[in-house]
């Protein structure tokens, strides 16, 4: 391990954690946003990753857990 790898390793969890470009911009010391977002810009949930989970949200809070049986290996890995 590097301190490159260390590098990308931290990136990679603030931007699991939520946090916006511009924070990430500043904790790596890049010059421009648009070098973070360059190279991490793949990490960030897109719109249809938060309006996915957004209405799994509103489903869940509105019907409660629904399933009629064990999740796929699909659901799983995507679950609302």
């Amino acid at each position: 391990m590097t301190l490159h790898d260390l590098r990308h390793f931290c990136a990679s969890g603030l931007v699991a954690a939520g946090c916006d470009a511009v924070t990430v911009q500043r904790a790596l010391g890049h010059a421009k946003a648009t070098t973070t977002l360059n190279t991490y810009a793949h990490l960030w949930p897109s719109a249809e990753d938060r309006t996915r989970q957004a209405a799994g949200k509103l489903f869940s809070a509105a019907f409660g857990n629904c399933s009629d049986g064990p999740a796929t290996a699909q659901e799983a890995s995507h679950p609302l």
